[in-house]
């Protein structure tokens, strides 16, 4: 009697366990893709870009953001400003020693 009870409590120990774990796959797999859907689709796209229509969309997405960013009045903010200017003097001073 012991003994089948013990097979028993071992099926269904077994069935809970692929349950849980059936379970757990869903939910990784769910979040993996709300995470990193997009993310990975911009990446493919980037990888793509030994195809001409893949090169023409990405020319013209450059164009679109450049021309929104023309249209506003401070395509900066000020500590993007500060950061840029701070790079543009270093490579100021780098030059200075090439001509020297």
């Amino acid at each position: 009697m012991s003994d089948n009870r013990n097979q028993t409590d071992l099926k269904k120990f077994i069935i809970k366990l692929v349950a849980v774990t059936f379970a757990i796959i869903v939910v990784i797999n769910v979040t993996y893709n709300l995470i990193f859907a997009d993310k990975l689709e911009n990446i493919n796209k980037l990888l793509l870009l030994n195809k001409k229509e893949n090169i023409e969309s990405l020319k013209d997405k450059i164009r679109s953001e450049l021309k929104q960013g023309l249209e506003k009045d401070q395509i900066l903010n000020k500590e993007d400003k500060i950061l840029i200017y701070k790079f543009y003097l270093k490579i100021k001073n780098e030059f200075k020693d090439i001509e020297n």
